[in-house]
């Protein structure tokens, strides 16, 4: 079972517009779900939407700023894993 958090109450809690959710979720950069409570967010999207928020109000960066940040982001992460990996491998012949 997901756990999920109210979105009207993440967005009471960091002080943020639904509308920016709904742009979020338009753009791809988070999933919205409809359970009895309303609309609600999965906990583990939680610190990337955090991030986003940062990125929007702390830095102004715009929804198509943060969906090609988020992009290069996981980029990022899949060459992290790739190298990690490669030199698991290269140990094994050291």
């Amino acid at each position: 079972m997901e756990n999920y958090i109210a979105a009207n109450r993440f967005c009471i809690h960091h002080q943020v517009e639904y509308g920016f959710l709904e742009a979020l979720q338009q753009h791809g950069l988070i999933e919205i779900t409809i359970v009895e409570e309303g609309p609600c967010i999965n906990e583990e999207s939680l610190p990337l939407l955090e991030k986003m928020v940062r990125m929007h109000y702390d830095l102004d960066i715009n929804i198509e700023g943060i969906e090609t940040i988020t992009h290069l982001l996981g980029q990022i992460q899949q060459m992290q894993a790739k190298i990690n990996s490669l030199q698991n491998k290269l140990s094994l012949y050291e």
